[in-house]
């Protein structure tokens, strides 16, 4: 199975694997990986969202 934000997104931070608080902004989502997993392997953007891998990390 190939989830392409996962394989190639780097580590996964904290701020991607927690779900944002009611009033708070939303995660965004790369735009790039979640193209990539549906053209290559559209299961694997289950796995991306389950990761959240799929979400950029916080700017800094």
């Amino acid at each position: 199975m190939s989830s392409c934000a996962t394989v190639f997104g780097g580590p996964v931070s904290t701020y991607q694997k927690t779900k944002p608080a009611p009033g708070q902004p939303q995660r965004d989502v790369r735009v790039g990986a979640l193209v990539a997993d549906i053209l290559l392997f559209w299961p694997g953007t289950i796995v991306d969202f389950a990761t959240g891998a799929i979400y950029k990390p916080q700017g800094k």
